[in-house]
């Protein structure tokens, strides 16, 4: 395979970017435990990251669009989450927190949807699987949830921006021999984007979403603390992020054997009522070990649903707004839904405990479900 039909930076590049992700993810909230944070100030550090993703994805995906090009936008996005990340993961006050953070996600925060909407076309032009390429972000994030638990657990949380600045400028080397996107469309005006508020299938589509990824990113937010209450070590939740991102590496991967045997709302709603029973058992348990037992449930649900999510809206989206309307996904999955589940999950976690957290959580995504359904059902203007 000639260089202009490789895969191989693209796959790199995910597996770079999702194992910093990792750092972010699975141990910024210890990190923020270790400074003497409360569980409402970390829930305000990690909505921060939301907040900001809700202007700066659309913004970042609109300047892709109108300059028609995946690969400079990475790049320059990278650098400036290069360099603020050397500060902000050496903060300690919630005030610096929150002022460094909101730099870094505004570059952070568009990056792996960027790098997704990049996947989904190069899929298409070369007539590959979406998944199989996607699939490295995930081996990515698995494995340095793994190696990054093991290191943090001997030289301590306090040390966090260095394997992430390790990774983070490994992405940027591969992003340099990234093969850009080719586009035969006009480049996007502002204007144009009234097109994609107009897809009101679209529209309805990331509102009945939210009810099922709210609980997602409360999840992201909270599982380390939550696994560390019961009683476990940063060790066992790098572990615990491993078994759930190697299970979503899999779906990812064999996703050209199951991705088209039913129409992409049955997949999920199915991952919706999935998210229901994995939260409700999280909630019963007090043995961290049964966390980390259950957690291959990730690739069932967040694997299935993202995958799936993500291939309907760009049936959805039109030709033009590829990377507004992607973006625009993951500012509302990511972003909307961060921001909820980290200020309401770290209230809940303060005053009634991470049990009675994932209790809410599963009956917000059995709602979601159910109205997923009513959705698939009704016509809603979908052809």
């Amino acid at each position: 395979m000639v260089r202009g039909e490789s895969t191989i930076p693209l796959k790199m590049l995910l597996f770079c970017f999702h194992g910093a992700n990792t750092i972010i993810v699975s141990f910024l909230p210890l990190y923020l435990q270790f400074k003497g944070l409360s569980g409402t100030e970390i829930g305000w550090v990690m909505a921060i990251g939301p907040f900001v993703a809700i202007f700066s994805q659309p913004f970042w995906g609109f300047m892709s669009d109108k300059h028609q090009t995946v690969k400079k936008i990475l790049m320059l996005c990278l650098i400036g989450l290069i360099i603020s990340s050397a500060f902000f993961l050496q903060m300690g006050t919630l005030p610096l927190l929150l002022t460094f953070g909101a730099t870094f996600f505004f570059f952070a925060a568009p990056i792996g949807a960027l790098g997704d909407s990049l996947s989904q076309r190069r899929a298409d032009q070369l007539g590959v699987s979406f998944g199989a390429i996607r699939t490295w972000g995930s081996i990515g994030f698995a494995a340095s949830s793994l190696l990054v638990g093991e290191i943090l657990s001997r030289i301590g949380i306090q040390f966090i921006v260095w394997p992430y600045l390790v990774l983070a400028g490994a992405a940027f080397i591969v992003s340099t021999r990234l093969v850009d996107v080719k586009v035969e469309t006009p480049p996007i005006q502002f204007k144009d984007i009234g097109i994609l508020l107009k897809t009101k299938p679209y529209i309805i589509f990331l509102v009945l979403i939210v009810f099922i990824t709210i609980s997602h990113r409360a999840n992201d937010s909270f599982i380390g603390i939550y696994i560390a209450s019961l009683g476990g070590s940063e060790d066992m939740v790098g572990f615990a992020w491993f078994a759930g991102v190697a299970s979503e590496a899999i779906v990812f991967a064999t996703a050209g054997l199951w991705f088209r045997k039913f129409h992409p709302l049955i997949f999920i709603i199915g991952a919706g009522l999935l998210y229901s029973i994995r939260w409700y058992f999280y909630a019963a348990f007090d043995d961290p070990m049964l966390i980390v037992a259950l957690q291959f449930l990730h690739g069932l649900t967040f694997g299935v649903f993202y995958l799936t999510a993500f291939h309907y809206v760009t049936r959805l989206i039109p030709k033009i707004l590829q990377s507004t309307g992607h973006l625009v996904f993951a500012s509302t999955f990511f972003g909307l839904s961060g921001i909820i589940g980290s200020l309401v999950g770290g209230l809940i976690m303060d005053n009634l405990g991470g049990s009675s957290l994932y209790l809410f959580m599963g009956i917000l995504t059995t709602v979601g479900s159910v109205m997923m359904l009513v959705y698939h059902w009704l016509p809603f203007g979908k052809s």
